[in-house]
This record gives structure tokens, sequence and C-alpha cells, in this order.
């Protein structure tokens, strides 16, 4: 996992000018920095805390077509061959395998709603099919039959998994050697805006001009937009997430069921989480944002728990100003890197379900765990566009837990937006404008 104690590796002296600027050192930002680089643009990541500090560096690992979002799907099937390219390019440092990603189900319903994706699998061509109790033996190792606690599953071989704490350092570094700049520990104040026109932005180290701009800032992106009048209904859950000492394998096939996710790592560990458990504190933005949010809330009420605010300098906590001048600390200087704890006693209960499910090796030894934030918008897929009233602003942000596998695709796409190129994928979805045109709240799927 990186921190704040992660040694700074990036430190590039600002420039007077560039084409464009990225906010946020994540996936995402440094995936749209190397395509815009790859197109002659001269970029400028600027990270207020570490290259992949936050959520990129937190999540399972997992690299997933199955069970997306149909309009996200087409644009995940092209990230996984990016995924096989990038590892190529940095010498297999993203840990990439194509392992395969498997939901189990334990009851007759979860498998009836598991099913009902097959239909969108098969209209993009995709290899996944479902399996009988039985079928699962063949890619799970039970120490008796009878240790099977599942009815069956759907099951897509082409997906895969990488490690996130050293894929997107690698390929950050990738993008500085081909002439991307990458300043780490600079946060960015404010956006420069005359006319309408981005010219650049203000960070605490000083102002850089640009004509164009992309918000990559995942849960900070709302509290950053929202100084300059720009509002998206984008709110924050905390996943926890645990690293297991090395263990006899059990599958190399990345799984979940309806309580408990595991994937295979590199060191021979697991990277196990709960997925009946994510948390939300409760802050500002939460009863502003209620009326958009009531039907997704609703809709996910037995794996969403409410909290008063623990995370005391997280975007919406309620003593994070909401407003600054560019002369003074910034939130995002006072936070560098969101850090917070994993759920209270919920790694313990991560231990014993995999020991339920997995008697042979019993409850793992835990070597680390740790909480992330998850930016998420209500519908579960993301905002990837310009802002319509700000000639220059791209916000490409709210990836919901979805962002790690698809973004060397959604960086592509960003840098063709950022050079006025048509993309080959429909972006509808994902517009700016979807949460005030007036448009039904369409809920992709969270997993």
């Amino acid at each position: 996992m990186i921190t704040i104690d992660t040694p700074i590796t990036f430190n590039d002296t600002l420039p007077d000018e560039v084409d464009a600027i990225i906010i946020g050192g994540g996936i995402i930002g440094v995936f749209s920095a190397l395509n815009m680089a790859r197109k002659g643009l001269k970029v400028m990541i600027l990270e207020k805390g570490r290259i992949a500090g936050e959520q990129s560096s937190r999540n399972w690992g997992w690299i997933r077509q199955h069970g997306r979002d149909p309009a996200e799907l087409p644009i995940m099937m092209e990230a996984l061959r990016l995924w096989k390219d990038i590892d190529k390019e940095v010498k297999g440092r993203t840990g990439f395998k194509q392992s395969g990603v498997m939901y189990l189900s334990k009851t007759e319903k979860d498998q009836a709603k598991r099913e009902k994706w097959l239909s969108t699998a098969k209209e993009h061509g995709l290899d996944t099919v479902a399996l009988s109790a039985s079928q699962l033996e063949k890619y799970i190792d039970f120490k008796t039959p009878s240790d099977n606690k599942w009815i069956g599953g759907t099951y897509t071989a082409s997906d895969g998994r990488a490690e996130p704490w050293q894929a997107i350092p690698a390929v950050a570094e990738l993008a500085h050697s081909e002439g991307v700049l990458i300043k780490e520990n600079c946060a960015v104040r404010a956006l420069d805006i005359q006319a309408g026109q981005i010219t650049g932005v203000v960070t605490e180290s000083g102002h850089i001009k640009a004509s164009q701009v992309i918000v990559a800032g995942g849960a900070w992106s709302s509290l950053f937009l929202r100084r300059h009048g720009i509002n998206i209904p984008q709110l924050s859950v905390r996943a926890s997430v645990a690293r297991t000492a090395p263990v006899q394998s059990v599958s190399s096939t990345n799984f979940a069921d309806p309580e408990l996710a595991i994937r295979r790592r590199d060191d021979g560990g697991y990277s196990i989480a709960l997925t009946d458990s994510h948390d939300h504190f409760i802050g500002p933005d939460s009863f502003r944002l209620m009326t958009k949010w009531i039907k997704t809330g609703l809709q996910n009420i037995h794996e969403i728990r409410p909290w008063i605010n623990e995370v005391s300098t997280s975007p919406d906590a309620w003593k994070t100003p909401r407003h600054w001048k560019e002369d003074e600390i910034s939130p995002f200087e006072i936070t560098r890197v969101l850090n917070p704890n994993p759920a209270k006693g919920k790694v313990k209960v991560m231990q014993q379900r995999f020991a339920a499910r997995f008697p042979q090796i019993g409850e793992p030894k835990i070597l680390d765990a740790w909480g992330g934030m998850i930016d998420a918008m209500p519908d579960i897929v993301p905002i990837v566009d310009r802002v319509p009233d700000v000639e220059g602003l791209i916000v490409a942000t709210g990836m919901s837990g979805h962002g790690f596998g698809i973004g060397p695709a959604f960086g592509k796409i960003i840098a063709q937006i950022a050079n006025k190129e048509s993309s080959e994928h429909d972006l509808k979805r994902f517009r700016f404008s979807r949460f005030s045109d007036g448009s039904k709240l369409d809920i992709g799927p969270n997993i």
C-alpha cells in the first residue's frame, strides 16, 4: 500500500505552460497522461500526495469484464487488451495475470440474479458461462466436496488481476520516460478560468498556464469543483481490504460470493474483502445530495452502513473547508493522502469467513489491512466528459469502484476527448449533464 510515508518519486519543476494539466495521479490520471503524451501533447500530472496513494493502490486488484454495466463493457473489453500491452511495456511490473473472475451463489435466487447478465455477455461475445456446484471444483480446491457451500456461479475466464500498488507507479514511470511531467506533493488549489475558458491552474507552488485541465481527483473531485460552482452528485464510501500471509493456494481465480471476495496475490497470500459491508460517513454532502442518492441508497441498504464521520480530514468531513483563497492552504494540502482505517471488527470477520470456506487453512494470518475511499455516482458509473460551461475542462471521476480495471481504456478515451477526436465507444452514459437534464436514474451494477 502507498501512504504519505512512501518516498516521493516524481518532483519535476513546474513549467510556465503545458498543453494539458491532469489533477490527480491515480490510475485515470496516469493512463490519461500516457495516452495524451503519445498524441504529442505536453502534459503534467499534479498530485497532492503520492502517485496512486489513495484508492488506485487500495482496491481489490480485479480486472473485470464480468458483471459490468452494459455501457462500460465494451470499454472494459478494450481495457483488458490494453492491460496485456502495458504489462509487456513495463516488463511484467503490473503483476497482470489472466486468471479469470467468478461470482459464486449460495441460493437459487443469487444464481438467477447472476445468470441474468449472461445475455449481456453473449451480446458482446464475452466468454462468460454459468457453472454448477460440481463444476466449481475445477477452479477451487476444497478439502472435501462437502466443504463447497455454493450451489453454482458464473465465470469469465478472460478476466484478470494485477497488483495495484506496483502497477500504477510502473505506468507512471513509463509515462515520465515518454515526456510526461509529474510532481508529487503539489496540490492544485484552484482553476484559472478567464471568460469561461481554462487558462491554467494555481498550485501551492505557483501558477501554470494550460488550455485544458482534466480533473481526475477521485474522492476529492467534487470538493475541488464546487469551489468553482461546478456541482456533481459524488459521494464516497469506505471499503476495507486485508492482505493475508502466504498460504496454500485454494484458487488462482478471483472470486466473490454475497459475503466475501478473494484475489490471489503475487506474494502467495490473498487480498480479501467483505462484499456486504461498505461504510458511508455522513457529511454535509450526504444531505445536500440526498434526493439524488435516495434510490441508490434504498437499493443498497443492506450493505452500505452510515456513520458519523470519523475521518475528520476526508473530503466531506464537517470540518473540511469548502471555501479557500488561492493564496491559502487548501484541504488538499491538509490531507496529502486520504488514509482511513479499516472498519473496526471487519478484518476478523474476513478471517472467519475465509476459514468457513476453507477449513483446511483456517483463519489466515493478516499482514496488513487498510481502508480506501471509493468515489461514486448515484448510477454507479462515472462522469467522463467535458464540462459544458467551461471550455477546456474535462472531468473524469466517480469510478464507483470500477476504475482500476477499466482505467487504461478510459485513459485512452480521455486523451481522445482532450485531442478533440471522436471515440469508437458510445459515451452518452458517462455525460456530465445526465444528472441535470431530466434523465431517469439508471442504476448500474455494484460489482
